[in-house]
């Protein structure tokens, strides 16, 4: 008893700087409470029977909530309809001032029929505004008695999906052996075995329906040290999959640590957009504390350039492809002549050059700078038989021809940058059909240099 004192104290004592929070924000908060009324509700519970204990604490808790300018509350109501019906039905819809309608409907409710649980959620859809300019919560208090029908877990499933509601509740009162299958499929459950914590349980809906939590992220190497960093970061909704926050998360020596106001009803897929990017799945946040989220990706730098020395022709400004060691999905496009930051790891790396230059298996170290410098390519200077020809030009590697490239049949000297290489050249002219026509010339291209080549 003295814990729940304790509890009811500083719950209403965070009340006045609730309620000027939500006198400063916009964003609008709907619960909407669903009560069980069937039969079961009139089976006594400690002191007297449930449907009168509920309809006491619920008096209670909407005169302690009265006056926030920033939260709606609508009543659902099942088994109340008559004896034989197991119908469901919008009581109290949302609007503003209905705090003697509501009151005034649960203190006449009386438990008359059979439980519709899953279909009062199925329908619930329905009771919130089509506005989209408020955070929708329901909040179902049940004895779980009854067998309800339908697939309560299921329908739960298809709200969240729907995106409509941010997150549901289920207060469970009664007996433990009356709730044979736990209802968290449903939503955060709680089963209340003393009546007594009915008021707290109420105010906690009503405390994380009305609070943010504070998020700061730190991305650390593995002894878990903080390092300079800029990195994108989406949190996306766990069910429903759409993007809920997006920052830039920016550390550095001195400056402030960022930290992201987040609602702390939902469940959340983090993706940090390093280099491979790091997802974290399912993560949910408390507003009782500062959550400090450190998350383990230790980065080091890989730098890619030519070799420092002048060539006589220009350099193409090649592309390099960038992917995970044995992974076929491109991680980057890094420019030759750049840095850019990877996580501790093995890549594969494609210089799109003529040939295409492939290193495999490149580490890349923890806070340590990788520096790659790639042999300058050489140009081969091409003079063909005055007649227009055809051919190709094929690199030799570990014993055989590759393909690199075609020759212009039109020109009769053609100048193409190569990387250092043996080459062979194959072609005939092009009106010739015998293959004794063909003319085949091995040649070298080194680094930075021309290599000229006649064909006569």
């Amino acid at each position: 008893m003295k814990r729940l004192a304790l509890t009811l104290l500083l719950l209403l004592t965070a009340l006045p700087g609730m309620a000027q929070k939500s006198a400063a924000t916009s964003e609008k908060t709907r619960v909407l409470i669903i009560l069980d009324c069937s039969n079961s509700m009139w089976d006594r519970w400690q002191s007297e029977p449930k449907i009168k204990v509920t309809q006491k604490v619920l008096l209670r808790f909407l005169d302690s909530i009265h006056g926030f300018p920033d939260m709606e509350v609508a009543l659902r109501v099942f088994g109340h309809l008559n004896k034989d019906s197991y119908g469901t039905q919008l009581e109290v819809p949302f609007e503003a001032d209905n705090q003697y309608k509501l009151q005034s409907k649960i203190k006449t409710l009386v438990p008359n029929g059979g439980c519709t649980a899953a279909s009062a959620l199925t329908n619930s859809l329905h009771d919130f505004p089509r506005d989209g300019k408020a955070r929708n919560i329901i909040l179902v208090i049940t004895d779980g008695m009854d067998d309800c029908g339908g697939n309560i877990c299921e329908v739960a499933h298809q709200i969240q999906q729907s995106g409509t509601v941010v997150q549901s509740f289920i207060i469970g009162i009664g007996n433990a052996a009356d709730f044979q299958h736990r209802l968290d499929c449903a939503g955060r459950f709680s089963f209340l075995p003393d009546e007594e914590l009915f008021d707290d349980a109420l105010h906690e809906v009503f405390f994380l329906s009305d609070q943010k939590a504070r998020v700061t992220l730190a991305l650390t190497d593995e002894s878990h040290n903080p390092y300079e960093t800029e990195v994108p970061v989406v949190f996306y909704d766990h069910l429903t999959h759409a993007a809920k926050y997006s920052f830039i998360y920016h550390y550095a020596i001195g400056d402030p640590v960022d930290t992201l106001s987040v609602d702390p009803l939902v469940n959340y897929d983090i993706t940090l957009f390093t280099k491979p990017p790091v997802r974290l799945h399912s993560q949910q946040f408390k507003t009782s504390r500062h959550n400090h989220f450190p998350v383990v990706a230790p980065q080091g730098s890989l730098r890619l350039h030519f070799e420092n020395k002048r060539t006589a022709f220009d350099i193409p400004n090649y592309s390099v492809l960038v992917r995970p060691h044995g992974d076929s999905e491109i991680l980057s496009y890094q420019p030759l002549g750049t840095a850019t930051h990877y996580l501790a790891g093995s890549y594969d790396i494609e210089v799109l050059s003529t040939p295409i230059l492939r290193l495999s298996n490149v580490a890349v170290r923890s806070g340590s700078d990788t520096d790659l410098q790639l042999p300058l390519p050489g140009q081969l200077a091409l003079t063909k038989l005055p007649t227009a020809t055809t051919g190709s030009i094929f690199v030799l590697k570990d014993g055989t021809l590759q393909w690199v490239c075609d020759l212009n049949p039109d020109s009769i000297t053609e100048r193409i940058i190569l990387m250092p290489g043996d080459y062979q050249l194959i072609l005939k002219p092009k009106d010739a059909t015998a293959p004794s026509a063909t003319r085949t010339t091995s040649f070298t291209i080194h680094s930075a240099q021309q290599t000229g080549v006649n064909i006569k």
